[in-house]
This record gives structure tokens, sequence and C-alpha cells, in this order.
């Protein structure tokens, strides 16, 4: 079964920090085509994973997004098979609960009946972990809640009859009837604030399946593949991300070639290194970062 084998590899990614696709393949007795689909369903379920080639070539976990690795609660178990049996539409409510009843550890409670999710890293860990507790409790009992949304226009107070909360690239969003707009809509966690359960109830309402799905709202894996010339002062940096022999050793620099999923962090992670990073290709990537240093430059000059 799908989900079976993609709690497993999710399961081996969370305890090891690389490991490759040949091998994941040969332990769960599929090609290694159907490995990197599996991949690509963990990403669109919000899982962040990423590929790297070279020496040290392999499939983990962005760093950064990592929660503990040698223990899952019950509680993050769940959220995490909840978030993978959106991906696996043959996955039926009682394999859910028997894989749980098997990943689960044996004195836990596992509750069922409401959806708990995992507060990944972030600076609003507690305000995060606030709010879903929240937003679950008035899914489960069917009350609107009330907030204040801030947008790149300025801010606004809603009213939201909420229906679920998801993870979406980097994201935790609730979706939901806006009483404003008088429409469906999602709403990013870390922009609203004064989050308040009010005591009004609502009726579930039909929810249009194209609005439903966030495939139609946020965009898939944006797979690409980048080049970078690295100092050879940041060689520990390298192995700490990628582990031994991930570049290769040049006379001017270390050069590592990757591949990503997710355009922005790994944008992001170079920009990290300031002047001790040099995107050498693509062209169009190499582009980008010299328009970006310009820009640097104006501001501080």
């Amino acid at each position: 079964m799908k989900l079976d084998r993609l709690i497993g590899i999710l399961t081996l990614l969370l305890q090891t920090e690389k490991i490759t696709a040949p091998a994941l393949a040969e332990r769960f007795g599929v090609s290694r085509r159907t490995i990197l689909r599996d991949v690509e369903a963990l990403c669109l379920a919000g899982i962040p994973v990423v590929t790297t080639r070279g020496g040290d070539s392999g499939i983990a976990i962005m760093p950064g997004y990592k929660i503990d690795k040698a223990v899952l609660t019950a509680e993050e178990l769940q959220s995490l098979v909840a978030g993978l049996r959106g991906v696996d539409s043959v996955a039926r409510a009682s394999q859910f609960e028997g894989l749980m009843a098997k990943l689960a550890p044996a004195n836990a409670m596992v509750n069922l009946t409401g959806s708990v999710v995992i507060d990944l890293s972030s600076h609003y860990r507690d305000s995060l972990s606030e709010k879903i507790a929240l937003l679950k409790d008035a899914i489960a009992r069917r009350r609107t809640v009330r907030f204040t949304y801030y947008y790149p226009k300025g801010e606004t107070p809603r009213a939201l009859e909420p229906y679920f909360v998801e993870f979406r690239w980097s994201a935790w969003y609730v979706f939901g009837w806006c009483r404003l707009r008088e429409d469906f809509r999602r709403f990013k966690l870390n922009r609203l604030w004064d989050l308040e359960l009010t005591d009004e109830s609502f009726d579930p309402r039909a929810v249009p399946p194209e609005q439903a799905s966030a495939e139609t709202v946020f965009p898939g894996p944006e797979p690409g593949h980048i080049e970078i010339l690295f100092d050879k002062s940041m060689r520990f940096r390298l192995i700490e991300s990628y582990g031994l022999h991930c570049y290769e050793e040049r006379p001017d620099g270390l050069f590592l070639p990757l591949d990503y999923t997710n355009r922005e962090y790994i944008f992001s992670w170079i920009l990290g290194f300031g002047d001790k990073a040099e995107v050498l290709a693509p062209e169009e990537a190499r582009a980008a970062f010299a328009a970006l240093a310009k820009n640097l430059f104006l501001l501080y000059r």
C-alpha cells in the first residue's frame, strides 16, 4: 500500500541524515522511479524533502524542519499520517487507524477523532501551537472564530467558519468560510492575531472540491538544479548541511551541485553564505543573484 510506504520513507528520513533512492527502492521492493514519485508525494503533503547529487547524493528532509529524529510522539505520528493520507486517495479510515496502532508507542493514547498538528521549527512556535489548538476546538465544536488579519495592504478584522488546518510549504493555514468576503478562504496563521473563539455556531457548508484542494492554491514542488562554488573556509558548513564528500574540491574552492524542490529555500540558504558562495549555473539563477547583489550595494553604499 502506498501510504505504508510513505510512512516508512518518512520514518527513515526522520531517523537518518540522508538516504539514496536506490537504497529506498531496495528496502521497499519497488523501482527507483516509484521512490521518486513517493518523494514528490511527500512534498505535496507539506514535508520539505530535498535531493542532492554528487559524491554524497541522497534524499533528506530540509535542515531546520526536522523534529526530534529519534522519537515521534503519538500526536506527531497522527499528524504526519493525516498529511500523507491526503496524497493517498486509496487509504481508508480503518487502514489509517491500523497504521497508527502499529506506529504509536504502546503506552500512548491516540485520539483519532480530532486532528493534532505538528509545530515545526518556527519563530512563532508558541503562538502557532495556541492558534492550532484553538482552531482544532472551533472545528470540532463548529464555532466561528474572530481575528485580525495582516496582509500587504494593511490589516482587517475577519470572522471565519473554520473547516480544517493544513501545512503547505513552510507555513500553516486555516481554511473556512469568510463572513466578510462571503466565500471560502485560506488564512496564513502567522498573519492572523488576536484569535478568539466565539459563542456563535455554524452549519457546515458544501465545499466545492476545487476550493478544498490545496493544489489549486499552492504550487507544487519547483524542481531545479543549481551549481555553487564555495570558499574553502565554508567546508564545515557544507559537511554540516549535506555530509562528507558532498562537494568537489577545486583549486578555486568547493564545488557543490544541488537538485532542489523549493527554490525560495535554496536561494535563502545560499545567501546565508554572503560573499563566500558564488552561483555558477544556471545563468538565470546567477543573474538573479547578481541583481540582488547590486540592490544590496545600492542600499548600503
